[in-house]
């Protein structure tokens, strides 16, 4: 990319609008889920410690399950930007009721996982006797609601697949106050305690999902597509977001093992580790909105027959990595003496956070490359190679991680362990995207 001709001017201000269009609602729409946990945690603390650590745990187990299922949001906008780009609109919502379909699948089987087991996946986690009850309660009453969370995320895939962010950013805005208002009612209003703000939360769920429903039927009544569930189509839509699975889990599983090993380091460590964790989280969300623009652009370039096009678009999408990077990297700088005591007012954890939030900090540029070109390859559908390059990255991660506390290292060597994780990242999405392999045009890949 990097030998390429300059970009010319009018062509680099038509993909600036098409960026801006599409990041701008994504970020919206990726700040605003989180708010749901937030919001159900304030309610649900002033009711006291054994239930807020309920909470706690139960809405790890449910964020983990259902970031797992990532996929059904990144293989459906790729195959459904393809379609668009190809002019067959029918086709374009076709592959996203199949990928809704499969949805909806998973989501029955989670349930008739988690409903009986429950109380032993609870214990697994390690909650106590006291918050242990309400987890469960917590946990069995929200799995209800996992079957609609998946709808959310596979219809949030086929409309940015349209080359729509506005309306799921609606939708999650409308989400979050229903959730709100539904847990104060139905845990202080109606005394349902915890189980009342699991209820709140599954109501707004299924709501949300029957919004994105209506949206999506109504599109595919539009266009003449049929409704009913194509045993072929579901099949292509789990092919399609089996190697996406596979990365998610690897890179769940290097979050996983950074957290253990600063727990092995000392309670201000894993204290501090969380903190920085927590802003590391939120400038993933702006870069992870630039992504998602990359997923809806290029699969239209590429089903338009536009390998020329993929690649601009490409190579400014990076440009705009690199400089939002340097912007969040700045802005972590200027801010990091005001961020810290916001969650904290231990001397030792506002130390042992400083020097790590440096590296987080200049390590944001290699981190906006990582997101622009990960958005890039899933838009492109090329999910094999991306499931290998994190299982790569895992694989040189792991021991370098677990090398930290042997060697007597502390946050900071953790965190660079971690810096080091994303560069290899980088490195391998960087040769990819140079080797053009990934440009395969055609409403199909």
């Amino acid at each position: 990319m990097s030998q390429a001709p300059a970009i010319p001017k009018a062509t680099r201000r038509r993909h600036d609008r098409e960026i801006v269009a599409l990041a701008v609602p994504a970020f919206g729409a990726l700040v605003a889920e989180p708010l749901f946990v937030m919001a159900d945690s304030a309610i649900i603390g002033h009711l006291g410690t054994a239930q807020l650590a309920g909470l706690g745990v139960a809405s790890a187990l449910l964020t983990t399950a259902v970031s797992v299922f990532v996929f059904l949001a990144y293989a459906t906008t790729a195959a459904v930007a393809r379609r668009v780009g190809a002019g067959d609109l029918q086709a374009a919502v076709r592959q996203g009721l199949d990928g809704i379909w499969l949805a909806l699948l998973l989501g029955a089987a989670v349930i008739a996982v988690v409903l009986p087991l429950a109380p032993g996946i609870v214990n697994v986690f390690g909650a106590s006797a006291t918050a242990a009850p309400y987890a469960t309660t917590y946990l069995r009453i929200s799995s209800l609601g996992i079957p609609a969370m998946l709808v959310v995320l596979a219809a949030t895939g086929v409309l940015r697949g349209l080359q729509d962010t506005r309306t799921p950013l609606y939708v999650a805005v409308a989400g979050f106050v229903a959730n709100a208002g539904l847990n104060a009612t139905l845990v202080y209003g109606a005394g349902l305690g915890i189980a009342g703000s699991a209820w709140g939360t599954v109501i707004a769920q299924c709501g949300m999902a029957a919004v994105y429903l209506t949206v999506v039927v109504r599109g595919a009544r539009r266009h003449g597509a049929s409704l009913r569930p194509d045993t072929a189509g579901i099949r292509a839509s789990a092919q399609a977001g089996a190697p996406l699975l596979v990365r998610t889990l690897s890179l769940r599983a290097i979050l996983v093992i950074a957290t253990a090993v600063a727990a092995r380091l000392g309670d201000a460590e894993i204290a501090a580790h969380q903190i920085v964790l927590s802003l590391w989280s939120l400038l993933a969300f702006a870069l992870d909105a630039i992504a998602i623009a990359g997923q809806a652009v290029i699969g239209r370039y590429l089903g338009a027959d536009d390998a020329v096009g993929a690649r601009e678009a490409c190579r400014r999408m990076v440009q705009w990595g690199i400089a939002t990077g340097v912007a969040l990297g700045l802005l972590v700088i200027a801010t990091r003496p005001l961020f810290l005591p916001l969650f904290t007012g231990d001397p030792m954890v506002k130390d042992t956070a400083l020097p790590a939030l440096l590296i987080v900090a200049f390590s944001q540029p290699i981190s906006g490359v990582v997101f622009v070109l990960d958005g890039v390859l899933m838009g492109a559908g090329d999910g094999r190679y991306l499931a290998g390059a994190m299982v790569l990255t895992l694989a040189v991660f792991a021991p370098v991680a677990l090398l930290v506390p042997a060697l007597g290292g502390g946050l900071t060597a953790l965190w660079g362990a971690l810096t080091l994780m994303m560069t290899v990242r980088m490195l391998t999405l960087w040769l990819r995207a140079r080797s053009g392999r990934w440009i395969v045009t055609g409403a199909t890949r």
